[in-house]
């Protein structure tokens, strides 16, 4: 993957937590790891936002926990066939 070079403006103090975790020279890494889990979750949220209501529980009413776990199960078994 490419690098390019950019310029963050923090606060102090989270500077400086990060520092502490991940060493000065380890600020870029732990940043990009940070942006890009937050990145993944914006996504995932997204997506669960603009799917809300796309399915249609069976006969009128919620599914249950077993239902949802199957039809999790034959969506699953569906992307590796």
């Amino acid at each position: 993957m490419a690098l390019t070079r950019t310029n963050l403006t923090l606060p102090e103090e989270l500077l400086r937590q990060v520092d502490e975790i991940a060493g000065p020279r380890g600020r870029s890494r732990y940043v990009a790891d940070a942006v890009a889990q937050r990145v993944k979750r914006d996504r995932l949220r997204k997506a669960i936002e603009d799917s809300y209501g796309s399915l249609v529980p069976k006969g009128g009413r919620p599914m249950t926990r077993e239902e949802v776990s199957a039809l999790i199960e034959e969506l699953r078994s569906e992307e590796t066939d």
